[in-house]
């Protein structure tokens, strides 16, 4: 089960060097189009398909990326803007279980997904090397985040949601 959970293992944060920045920032950019492909081709019963047992389904996947997403963009900016800004939890599986979920088509998350990691990417990209130590705090979790920090748990959080479902289609023959 813990596979099926973390298909690509739990965050790790990293040190900071220009070379990860790359590579976290490529995640990011591309994150909307392999989500994307991920679900291409899925009919209406494959996105309604719990990716493990007792899981979210595909699609409630796609939208809780786009709503995670949207989240992060707002966390940047306001750690950008702000001197440790308190953040804003939210409950995601109760969010997962909101009416649009089932009823909204996840071509919406997924075009909303590429608009915002555009406006997103044009800030990560003027974020200058200090800047990345500037925090925001998260009350759930009682501490301080760095956007630094913030930047790896997001470029992991696609890729561990796009193995959900790309695992899952490996596992059923979804070709």
């Amino acid at each position: 089960m813990e596979d099926l959970r973390y298909p690509i293992g739990k965050y790790e944060p990293q040190p900071f060097s220009e070379k990860q920045l790359q590579a976290w920032l490529t995640d990011i950019r591309f994150l909307p189009q392999h989500l994307e492909n991920s679900v291409l081709n899925l009919d209406a019963a494959q996105l309604d398909a719990p990716y493990r047992p007792d899981g979210w389904t595909v699609r409630q996947v796609v939208h809780h990326v786009a709503d995670s997403h949207i989240n992060a963009f707002i966390r940047f900016k306001l750690g950008l803007t702000e001197d440790k800004p308190t953040i804003k939890p939210y409950d995601e599986v109760a969010w997962a279980k909101l009416p649009d979920v089932a009823s909204i088509p996840i071509n919406v998350s997924l075009t909303l997904l590429h608009a915002l990691h555009n406006r997103w990417l044009g800030v990560l990209n003027g974020i200058k090397p200090a800047e990345w130590h500037r925090a925001v705090v998260h009350p759930e979790h009682g501490r301080e985040m760095t956007l630094w920090y913030l930047l790896g748990l997001y470029a992991w959080h696609g890729r561990h949601h796009t193995a959900h479902i790309t695992s899952l289609r490996e596992r059923n023959g979804w070709s």
